[in-house]
């Protein structure tokens, strides 16, 4: 990628994608749950991913929270649900932003989901 993805693509994307998750019949339970159902919940939370992906991606470090330790406490979540949450922002990735960035943000996003689902769902001793 040779221009970094800007704050604008990443809010284009972040909103494009939770925009998606609350029509997604397996995906919004879980996350309604976590995040709530009014407006002004779901905006705080999208601000906040829209800083994970600044920090991600940018390397800006605006990101301060702990991703593992929330994921981990969330009820109702499957493994399962880490591939349909990847096959979701890929897609939003590849509408939203230009290919390279796609792919480069898609990458990102699989190392992402691929260390959740092993940290809360393949730990030695679980």
């Amino acid at each position: 990628m040779s221009e970094p993805v800007s704050e604008a693509e990443i809010a284009r994307l972040v909103a494009t994608f939770y925009e998606r998750v609350r029509a997604h019949p397996v995906l919004v339970p879980v996350f309604a749950a976590a995040i709530g159902e009014g407006a002004a919940e779901w905006a705080a939370h999208e601000e906040k991913l829209c800083r994970l992906w600044s920090s991600l991606m940018r390397r800006s470090g605006a990101y301060h929270g702990d991703p593992y330790g929330a994921h981990l406490r969330l009820p109702g979540l499957t493994p399962a649900m880490f591939t349909d949450w990847l096959a979701l922002f890929e897609a939003c990735a590849a509408e939203t932003l230009p290919p390279q960035t796609a792919l480069a943000v898609a990458e990102r996003a699989g190392r992402v989901a691929r260390s959740l689902r092993m940290g809360i769902f393949e730990r030695i001793g679980a």
